[in-house]
């Protein structure tokens, strides 16, 4: 069995001279009908405007913007504004937009037809596709200058309420902040309310009064052992002077009785002469000469010696018979007159030092009083600290969130005046909208294209099935492929004056078909071009 032989170019060439109507005319039919339609379908111009965004002509690091969304959120706020049910038709009824529409459709469905035609594209900076420097408008009508002017009502709606959103924006941010800083100020006036009120009421337990409390009470703590040492020494006195009085009342009554002989006043007063001798040596050796107490030991212990040389000389006169008791009585007389004095005087020093002890002792009350107070304060302090870090805290962050909200009010207010001013961010039109000289739809041109690819694949299909189900012989190759045999000789075809003549008819027809129908291509498509 003899396989069949593969195609070649030849073979293919043959079945395209073969198929050649059948490849031609549903492209010529199927680019006619293509072209013939076009023409029916409505023409739907379509205008277009770019509007470029500007940036703020201030610098931002002298005026921060108050708006802060989003631009590409903000166009698409925008866009739904703009594109609303009110706007849009009032755009309808201003240009009598869709007449021949009106009788068929409602108004909202007149709203949602427009919305089909209109376009917004964003125009994305080159390298950074997060960030927009314009965007374009398109819209699509029958009429060129009817969408021009729509697309003109439409980018000055986007440039007017860019403008208005902008300005109510920053307008609400600074009233907003205005509100927060008032309610701020009252409550940073609170604080300091507080802090004030407190520290009236623990004047003196305050943290910053700790060193000089210590200071004070380091002084009265002084004063006070000062005042005890006093104290202590006036009672020492006291018993002193009181022994001192009994000696010389017992001496006094000694002398008045004319118990000449005894010896016991001088005696005394030679133990308390020693006795205040050592008290002398005593404080001589922790005390210098000018000491008070050195000074007034030995103020006292002169008197003594001048009480006992006093009392030596009284006893040492004689007193015999009347005469001699008379004497005595006068030199008694005279001995009570002297010993009297500094009795009395020995009084008069106990009256002054019981007088020194009370306001000693009034003193150191005073003074103790005055201790535990400063103890009390200096224990009420820590607690006084901590209450007072709590409203310091407090009127801290009162005054930093007053200072912040001052610092982003007056900022506001600033970027609403630039706002105002419109030298804020802005829309400008770039390119204005354009009156379209061509239709947008339908690209006749392109349309022709279509049909001759479709012509082409009808006819491609066409030939393709028309060659399967073809069961005659055009080759020697074939033949023998289908009988099996080989072919030993061919005949030439042999062609009568007839049929010579008719296949030269058939063939100038062809041509001339063929010709025409690739005119009628050319001129169709060129008319598409500058028509279309």
């Amino acid at each position: 069995m003899i396989n069949p032989r593969s195609q070649s170019w030849t073979d293919y060439w043959q079945i395209i001279g073969r198929r050649r109507w059948l490849l031609a005319l549903p492209v010529v039919i199927c680019w006619l009908a293509v072209w013939g339609v076009c023409w029916f379908l409505p023409a739907v111009y379509r205008s277009e405007a770019t509007i470029l965004i500007e940036q703020q002509k201030v610098p931002e690091h002298y005026v921060v913007a108050n708006v802060t969304a989003d631009l590409q959120e903000r166009l698409q706020s925008m866009t739904q504004q703009v594109l609303s049910r009110t706007r849009l038709r009032r755009i309808i009824d201003d240009l009598h937009l869709y007449a021949d529409d009106r009788h068929r459709l409602s108004p909202d469905e007149l709203v949602e037809r427009m919305r089909k035609d209109i376009k917004i594209e964003v125009v994305e900076t080159p390298g950074r596709p997060d960030e927009l420097t314009a965007f374009k408008i398109y819209y699509s009508g029958p009429e060129p200058k009817l969408t021009q002017q729509v697309t003109t009502d439409l980018a000055t709606f986007f440039i007017d309420e860019n403008i208005r959103a902008r300005e109510k924006q920053s307008e609400e941010t600074t009233t907003f902040l205005d509100n927060q800083l008032q309610e701020a100020r009252q409550h940073l006036e609170a604080q300091e309310l507080k802090i004030k009120e407190f520290k009236g009421q623990y004047l003196g337990q305050l943290p910053g009064q700790l060193q000089s409390n210590l200071q004070i009470l380091s002084g009265v703590q002084g004063r006070l052992q000062d005042a005890n040492e006093r104290l202590e020494r006036a009672e020492q006195q006291k018993v002193y002077l009181t022994s001192l009085l009994s000696q010389y009342q017992a001496l006094a009554q000694e002398i008045h009785e004319g118990d000449k002989g005894t010896d016991l006043s001088p005696p005394a007063l030679d133990d308390e002469l020693d006795k205040q001798k050592r008290q002398l040596a005593a404080l001589e050796a922790q005390y210098t000469d000018e000491h008070p107490d050195v000074v007034k030991m030995k103020g006292e212990i002169a008197r003594t010696e001048q009480l006992k040389a006093q009392i030596e000389s009284d006893l040492s006169k004689p007193a015999d018979g009347s005469v001699a008791t008379a004497a005595a009585n006068n030199e008694l007389l005279s001995s009570d007159k002297k010993t009297i004095s500094p009795t009395v005087e020995i009084r008069s020093q106990i009256k002054s030092n019981e007088l020194e002890i009370q306001n000693r002792k009034k003193e150191i009350k005073e003074l103790e009083t005055s201790v535990d107070e400063y103890k009390v304060k200096l224990n009420q302090t820590p607690v006084r600290e901590q209450q007072l870090a709590d409203l310091t805290r407090d009127y801290d962050q009162s005054r930093t969130n007053y200072e912040s909200l001052l610092a982003k009010s007056n900022q506001s207010e600033l970027a609403t005046n630039l706002e105002k001013r419109q030298q804020g961010e802005g829309f400008r039109i770039l390119d204005p909208p354009s009156l379209p000289q061509k239709p947008y739809w339908p690209n006749r041109l392109q349309l022709t294209f279509f049909g001759l690819i479709a012509g082409a694949a009808f006819g491609i299909v066409g030939a393709f099935l028309a060659e399967s189900v073809d069961d005659r012989v055009y080759h020697e190759s074939d033949l023998a492929t289908v009988a099996g045999l080989p072919v030993l000789g061919t005949v030439p075809p042999m062609p009568t004056w007839m049929e010579q003549r008719h296949k030269v008819w058939m063939t100038s027809f062809e041509w001339a078909s063929g010709l025409a129908m690739a005119a009628i291509l050319v001129a169709g498509t060129l008319f598409a071009y500058y028509r279309g």
